[in-house]
This record gives C-alpha cells, structure tokens and sequence, in this order.
C-alpha cells in the first residue's frame, strides 16, 4: 500500500511528530511518502526530520493562490507514487487534497485536530473547512471532543466519522535523562533560586492561552523556589514579555523559544501545564504523561481524554489563573502526589496511547479504502 501524507508544515511540531509516528509504527508493507506546502520555504525543518527516518519527500511547488497548479501538481505526486490513500492535514490539504484525489480516484483521508481561529484569515479558511469535510472519503478526529465537534457542525455521515487517537513514542520516554533537569535549570539566569520547574510548550497565539499561565506564574512565583519555563513562539511573544516584565517575573518566568527537543527536556519538569482555550487532543499533555510528570490543564476539548483529573493529572476551567495556580501549588508542595500522578499517567500512556496501536487503526481504516487490503502481522 502507498500513502501520502499532504500537510501545510512550517516546523516539527506536535502534528507533525504524529505524522512520523504513525508512519514508522505501520508495516513495511505501507510506503509512506511525505508532502508539504512551500509556505513560504519553511517546511524545511519537517521534510529534514522524515527524510531522516528513511521516508520519501515531496516539497511541492506551488500554493494555494495558484489553485489549478497547484492541484495538477498534486494529482501528478498521487500518480507517480502510485498512490492509494491520501491523508490530508489541515484545511488547505483538505480541500486541494481531494480536488486532486477525485481527479484520480484516489480516496482522501481528513485528519481533524481542531481549529484554532488564530487570525481573521483563519477563522475563514477553518469556517470554510467545516462546509468542507463532509466532501471527504474519510474524516479521522484526534479525540472523542473533536468528533463531537465535527458531528455537530460538519454533517459527516456516521459511516465516514472515525476517532484514531493522538499518540506518545513511549520508547522516548522510558529512561528518564538525568541531564534533563540540569538543562531546563539552565535556561533561568545564574544566581536565581528556582529549583521547581512548571514546564509549557507550545504556539504563542490566543487560543493557546499562554497570557492565563503568566498570571497564574505570579502567584506559583510567590514561591522562591519555583520557576515557569514557556518553550514556543508567535505572534503573543511580545505581549507576553512585556507582561512578564510588568509582573517582575523577569528570571522567573523565561521563554527560550522553539525545541525540537521536548521529549528529551519534558522528563525534568516538576509539573507540565496546558493553559489552551481550544484543543484536539494535546501532544504536550501524551508527553508529558510518558514522561511521568503531572499534568494541570484546561478541560476543554480532547483534553480531558489525555488527562485523567485526580489520577494523572488535575483538570481546570479555561481562562482561570487561579486555578491553575492552586493546582501547580498543591503538586510542588507534595512530592508523593507529583510521584503518584506521574506513575498513573505513564500507566495510562502505555495502556492507551501507544502507537502500535494507532497504526493497528489506521490500518483497519485503510483496509476499507483500498480494494486490497494490507494484511496486518500476527
């Protein structure tokens, strides 16, 4: 079987880790090939990332604006890899995906993470992804939450709705880094105190809520011990600088930017938060789950799915920095409740996330696409 991947990737982020992971778990007998967007000449970092790994590459050409070429291009990928599913991710894949796959006779695959409305373009390009799923072959959701979503404003027929969870390279996570710690210190200036680590990570946009984290860090932060250290970037990073400059959390708060190496840093956190307004169903929670850090996070959208609340983890309302900051406090004043939360949530990684069992699903799926099937090992 030969699939293709079709995405819109401008680094390696948490789709994409989701991408690779699927693709090294499913049976030699699925070739995977991987196509991205020009956006602009950023996709490098992704394409680099799987071409690694051994899989076919295909940086396409041309965009969006160029609407037929970029879908005769497309469709000529489909035909000269001899494609017979195509999976398509994210609204601009979704829609010039199938364009180009009805052209051939290839079904296409929509995998629904969320939608984000970060911006006006976005919000009309994710509305016009909502009229547009129930066009596709297929629609996959990340979690139970975006399913509900999509049944509810996208008319998908049942019998084309399947849910295929996010999961967690668990072998990344299995012997802690004890040099994990000592990096993540590194990133507060020399001299500070901070000896208790709030890890998040993440796009600094609104819907990730990041702002709700930065006032909760002056409460968390009353403690001198503790520390918040933000991996991402975005548009909010000025905002949130100059907060955090406002708040006198400068040295306590810290924002190193983007890691392509979370899974080697997340291990040595104390708590890993998830601040977001919106979410499919968050690699950074699965992560930090594997990892064996407790998690405090909003109960919204897939969320609770990946963060069982007083067992792994601690679940909150949106928008409510109190309440993240009473959770992160009650689990850095009781190392035994950080230890408990951890053993439970690695529990559940390795019981329910795991790849081998997202491939054992997609390939079910795919099974009923492609007239003949791939037969999975024993």
């Amino acid at each position: 079987m030969n699939l293709v991947h079709l995405t819109a990737s401008t680094f390696f982020g948490g789709p994409e880790r989701q991408m690779l992971g699927l693709a090294l778990a499913l049976p030699d007998a699925v070739r995977t090939t991987f196509a991205t967007f020009p956006e602009g000449g950023r996709g490098g970092a992704f394409l680099d990332e799987v071409r690694a790994h051994g899989f076919a590459t295909a940086p396409l050409k041309n965009d969006f604006p160029k609407l037929v070429a970029t879908v005769r291009e497309i469709t000529e990928l489909l035909r000269a890899t001899a494609c017979d599913v195509l999976i398509c991710h994210g609204y601009k894949a979704h829609l010039l995906g199938r364009l180009a796959a009805r052209s051939v006779g290839v079904p296409a695959v929509a995998v629904s993470r969320g939608w984000t409305a970060e911006t006006r373009n976005v919000k009309l390009y994710e509305w016009i992804d909502r009229r547009h799923l129930r066009f596709m072959d297929h629609v996959v959701c990340v979690s139970e939450g975006q399913a509900d979503k999509v049944r509810k404003w996208c008319r998908v027929p049942a019998g084309r709705l399947s849910v295929i969870r996010n999961s967690a390279r668990l072998g990344a996570f299995e012997n802690a880094d004890p040099g994990a710690r000592a990096r993540l210190l590194g990133f507060f200036p020399s001299g500070t105190p901070v000896s208790r680590i709030v890890l998040s990570a993440g796009r600094f946009s609104p819907e990730k809520g990041f702002g709700v984290l930065v006032e909760a860090a002056a409460t968390v932060c009353a403690d001198p011990t503790a520390g918040v250290v933000m991996f991402g970037e975005g548009a909010l990073r000025g905002d949130l600088e100059r907060r955090i400059a406002d708040l006198g959390l400068s040295g306590r708060v810290v924002l190193p930017g983007f890691r392509s190496d979370l899974d080697a840093l997340i291990g040595g956190a104390d708590v890993v938060v998830l601040p977001s307004y919106t979410e499919g169903l968050p690699n950074v929670a699965l992560e930090a789950s594997a990892a064996g850090v407790p998690v405090v996070a909003t109960a919204v959208g897939g969320t609770p799915e990946a963060v069982a609340d007083g067992t792994s983890g601690f679940l909150v309302p949106p928008g409510q920095p109190a309440a993240i900051a009473n959770k992160v406090g009650e689990l850095l004043r009781d190392p035994a409740l950080r230890a408990r939360f951890g053993a439970a949530g690695r529990d559940r990684m390795r019981e329910q996330f795991t790849f081998r069992a997202q491939a054992a699903a997609y390939l079910k799926l795919l099974n009923t696409l492609r007239p003949t099937p791939v037969e999975v090992a024993a």
